[in-house]
């Protein structure tokens, strides 16, 4: 449901005791933690149980499994993901007792109050360049505040409370979240039409951007090389622009896309910065490095520090994230679910394939308005690969369309008969991928959905296999 932002946010010490309904997901559970960090009592519920609600539970944050109007006893303020129904117990209470209600964008903004944020922003990327930024600000000596949409391996979490005075935030544009913050620095990945079932038009998409950029109270940092990013510097000198192509404020060259990883050289302007060593695979994350080596110049931090950071980075969860091998079989796990991304993603991935192995993509379509729009790019974008296999849509805040499902993708991909497969029934996800898997292989589970769940399941198969 849409919850409006409110014309006020207050800080967030000011908030009384917090509530989160939908605390498991990425959003809500780095401002939980950083809410949490700052003394003021934090609970939470999420529909299911999660990896992330029992590390919620550890830190010390009460979680419930299930949505019961009882868990807004004694509550404040109510903040709560857009993924909720409008019937949900504890929303539907939280009105009724007239108890303050605010959307994600707002409790995190109440976190961000007093800080200098850097806020990144973009159709894809966020999540790695905000990673990559945080890291690198670490490694220069900076503690920045932090929240990611994912877990990153080289934090251990995907949010914390520094002792600094900057804050680095992943800003999501899906619901316009991100023109609710007040960032000093602005840094966009790229704008690629997305989320129109929110913004209506790729016009009022791209405008929201420029007002994001517009509204940084020091400088913003955009994508050279993406045409949707770099048209929002329109000629400005006040932004500035990061990428591989000529005349970038921040420039890379020499790019050497290679297994496991990248190197490119770097330079502000005429000034030589030294080679960049990243352990992340593909073009694109080069690109995200360059943008977050931008914005880490723009605060001041040293540029061999920042390199150095760069290197650290291990990836975030769900973004190329290798999750085993068995039987001479590599299995990873990706959240691409946007024809770019996936594009973006089967490029990295076929430079980690080897020898006569294969690249086979098991994708789960993200949201009935998406792949009304989209499904048809989605499945040219699969074809990339070399074996592929589509599940259903994962409906998420929507109802299903029977007109809309994953056969519209599989159709469009792009490979000799046979070599894309509809499997409507999940129950059969794991069989068919056990029956085109061999050693050599990679196999990469992709999308925003749950589709990550049957990465671990095909490695048990696969390792049964192998014993057998």
């Amino acid at each position: 449901m849409k919850i409006p932002v409110p014309a006020e946010i207050q800080p967030a010490g000011e908030l009384g005791r917090v509530h989160f309904v939908g605390i498991g997901g990425a959003g809500l559970s780095g401002i939980a933690r950083l809410m949490h960090q700052q003394g003021i009592a934090v609970s939470g519920s999420d529909a299911n149980g999660s990896a992330v609600v029992q590390a919620l539970r550890a830190e010390g944050i009460t979680v419930h499994v299930g949505h019961d109007a009882a868990h807004v006893d004694g509550v404040d303020t109510v903040i709560a993901t857009t993924a909720a129904r409008e019937d949900n117990p504890e929303i539907v209470a939280a009105q009724e007792r007239g108890l303050r209600l605010w959307p994600r964008s707002a409790g995190l903004q109440s976190v961000l109050i007093g800080k200098r944020v850097v806020a990144v922003a973009g159709t894809h990327g966020k999540t790695t360049t905000t990673a990559m930024l945080t890291v690198a600000l670490q490694e220069a000596g900076l503690d920045p505040t932090f929240v990611i949409g994912a877990e990153v391996a080289s934090l251990g979490t995907n949010a914390r409370l520094g002792t600094g005075d900057i804050a680095v935030v992943e800003a999501d544009e899906s619901d316009g979240a991100f023109l609710v913050y007040t960032p000093e620095i602005a840094l966009v990945t790229n704008v690629d039409a997305d989320h129109l079932d929110h913004w209506g038009t790729p016009e009022a998409y791209a405008a929201a951007f420029r007002q994001f950029v517009t509204g940084a109270s020091i400088s913003a940092v955009v994508n050279a090389d993406d045409a949707g990013s770099a048209a929002l510097a329109g000629g400005s000198g006040t932004i500035a622009t990061a990428g591989f192509v000529d005349g970038a404020d921040v420039r890379g060259s020499d790019l050497d896309v290679v297994s496991g990883g990248a190197t490119f050289r770097a330079r502000a302007g005429d000034n030589d910065l030294g080679m960049v060593a990243l352990a992340v695979p593909g073009r694109h994350y080069a690109q995200d490095a360059l943008l977050a080596l931008a914005a880490g110049l723009d605060l001041g931090a040293d540029p061999a520090a920042l390199i150095r950071g760069l290197a650290r980075h291990q990836g975030a969860k769900r973004r190329m994230e290798l999750i085993g091998d068995a039987a001479g079989v590599r299995v990873y796990d990706s959240y691409a679910h946007h024809p770019s991304e996936i594009r973006g993603d089967l490029e990295a991935a076929r430079s980690l394939v080897t020898g006569e192995g294969r690249l086979v993509v098991c994708f789960q379509p993200h949201l009935v308005s998406r792949t009304r729009i989209f499904g048809v790019e989605m499945g040219e974008a699969l074809g990339a690969a070399d074996e592929v296999v589509v599940l259903d849509v994962y409906v998420a805040r929507e109802d299903p369309d029977p007109d809309v499902t994953g056969a519209l993708v599989a159709g469009a991909v792009d490979l000799p008969a046979g070599r894309a497969r509809f499997v409507a029934d999940r129950a059969d996800v794991v069989p068919t991928l056990l029956d085109i898997a061999r050693p050599g292989d990679l196999v990469l589970t992709l999308g925003a959905g749950d589709v990550t769940a049957f990465a671990p399941q095909l490695l048990s198969a696969l390792a049964g296999r192998s014993d057998g």
